[in-house]
């Protein structure tokens, strides 16, 4: 595998997923993946983004008039051996008893890879993977970091047409995990495989996605690049799983929404009625002297979290629900200080409430 790997494109036409005790996991889905393409599947448990992962893979079938695409070849039928894709889960699946480099050597062994080959791709996946000085360490003997690389470097050793990946980083804690992503971002992107990444960490998806298929109640709530779903979300419920989203629920009032807080100026062709949400990153603290033409909001600070690179704020009386802000760390602000906040009429947004 080098780096001018390009995987293949992958298709899915009206996939859907009905299990035998009539739950069901996910409605028809259409999606196209790009050749090379990083696509993630991101939602809450039981939204249908693993069952959707299994299809792909060939461990589920879909329903009754389902397809799935590699390329121009349909694969709905072809088990998951014969589909020539590279699978890594969160709980590593390794096997215990062979150590780093027969674990990577394994599916190649399954494939009868011959040996001198086999040999060149396990090296490969060693030293990209910096696993090279581990090749004799058992499993048992490993971080989970390093279970994790093993993981990959065996699912990339077979040269897959499609790498699949469900919550691989979940068990990890929080400092490897984001280092994790790091490396398998510039992995991905080196190597130009298509990647189909499922995921509950909206950090993960922004992360790691070319694109993010948002998911609710075996649904699709939104597809778009991390920047396009976070800036321009398609509903409420995407905004809210999309980082953190402030509603404000006021009275509309000839292009002005009415807040206890005050009034704020609303963006041409409105379209939220009396509720407006917006960012904490969104909202800027006002000084005394500064009197926007927009208006502003007058708020209690209730709660201060300082973060390191920021200083989270709530802020009561603002509107009928506290609001999160975030604010310079080097500011100065305690619980009880007044402060004034003003919000510019492009960054409010006018979401449906429906997921």
């Amino acid at each position: 595998m080098t780096a001018h790997s390009i995987g293949v494109p992958v298709r899915l036409r009206a996939c859907a997923k009905t299990f035998r005790d009539g739950t069901r996991a996910l409605e028809p889905l259409d999606l196209s993946i790009q050749g090379g393409e990083t696509l993630v599947l991101l939602g809450p448990s039981g939204c249908g983004k693993t069952t959707a992962l299994r299809i792909i893979a060939g461990l589920e079938s879909p329903d009754p008039g389902g397809r799935v695409f590699f390329g121009d070849d349909e694969v709905t039928g072809v088990p998951i051996e014969k589909r020539k894709v590279g699978m890594v889960f969160q709980s590593y699946a390794l096997f215990p008893n062979l150590n780093v480099a027969d674990n990577i050597s394994y599916g190649l062994k399954v494939r009868r890879v011959e040996e001198g080959e086999r040999r060149r791709r396990v090296e490969s996946m060693l030293q990209m993977m910096h696993l090279a000085p581990l090749r004799e360490r058992r499993i048992d003997q490993l971080s989970g970091g390093q279970k994790q690389r093993v993981a990959l470097a065996r699912a990339l050793a077979v040269q897959p047409r499609v790498l699949l990946m469900d919550e691989p980083l979940t068990a990890l804690d929080a400092k490897l995990r984001e280092e994790l992503r790091l490396e398998i971002n510039a992995l991905l992107r080196s190597l130009r495989i298509t990647t189909v990444y499922v995921t509950h960490d909206q950090s993960e998806a922004m992360a790691l996605g070319d694109r993010i298929v948002v998911m609710s109640h075996g649904r699709v709530a939104q597809i778009g690049a991390p920047r396009e779903v976070y800036h321009r979300p398609a509903s409420a419920f995407v905004a809210n799983f999309i980082g953190t989203t402030n509603r404000l629920d006021g009275q509309p009032d000839e292009g002005w929404l009415v807040l206890p807080g005050g009034r704020l100026k609303l963006p041409e062709s409105f379209v939220g009625g009396g509720t407006a949400y917006f960012r904490p990153e969104d909202a800027a603290i006002l000084d005394e002297v500064q009197s926007p033409p927009e208006g502003a909001l007058a708020g209690t600070v209730s709660a201060v979290s300082f973060l390191g690179d920021r200083m989270r704020l709530l802020v009561e009386g603002v509107a009928s629900e506290p609001v999160i802000i975030e604010a310079d760390p080097r500011r100065e602000l305690r619980v009880g200080d007044r402060i004034r906040l003003g919000i510019e009429p492009r960054r409010l947004l006018g979401l449906r409430s429906d997921s």
